[in-house]
């Protein structure tokens, strides 16, 4: 089956492409959404209107969701857990759980679905993606440790602060 999308669907395109999908898929999710119509040649007509309208959209979707962006780029999140000898976790770190962890520590709405990242079985320092929106991926750290241990993330930190300015500063001679 071929549609017409009129929203941005993750993973599949943006407005106005022109996808084929699965005959369940469209039928019973993409069309009652309201995230894709049918490509018939009348709809095909109108796919620059849409892709304008949804750029516009976009942008300004973007920038209000880049301060949260900025916010909570390079963020790092801590998780106390009990674990065994070999650094394995008495059960995981899920997604619902970082989101509440952002959510508790930067004020924003973070749902668990924006999240991607597998749920975290070791300990350790991780990496998790966020989509706010599907240009806008900012990347968080995540450090599991032992309850009862005590992490010290300063120096990790600025450890990595000074990587990224001596990288900065290559990437400048290089030019």
């Amino acid at each position: 089956m071929k549609v017409l999308l009129l929203k941005d669907v993750y993973k599949l395109g943006h407005a106005g492409d022109i996808k084929k999908v699965a005959d369940g898929y469209g039928r019973n999710y993409l069309i009652p959404q309201g995230l894709a119509v049918l490509a018939t040649p009348g709809a095909i007509k109108q796919v620059e209107y849409i892709r304008a309208r949804a750029a516009a959209t976009r942008s300004a979707l973007n920038e209000e969701m880049s301060i949260i962006a900025q916010k909570i780029n390079g963020a790092v999140l801590t998780f106390a857990s009990k674990a065994g000898e070999m650094g394995k976790l008495y059960g995981s770190i899920t997604t619902q759980m970082i989101a509440e962890a952002i959510s508790k520590k930067y004020s924003v709405t973070i749902e668990r679905r924006q999240i991607e990242t597998q749920p975290i079985r070791l300990l350790g320092e991780h990496k998790a993606r966020v989509h706010l929106t599907v240009d806008l991926v900012p990347e968080i750290r995540i450090i599991v440790h032992r309850e009862g241990e005590k992490i010290d993330i300063e120096p990790q930190i600025e450890a990595d602060t000074e990587v990224a300015s001596a990288s900065k500063a290559t990437e400048e001679a290089n030019k």
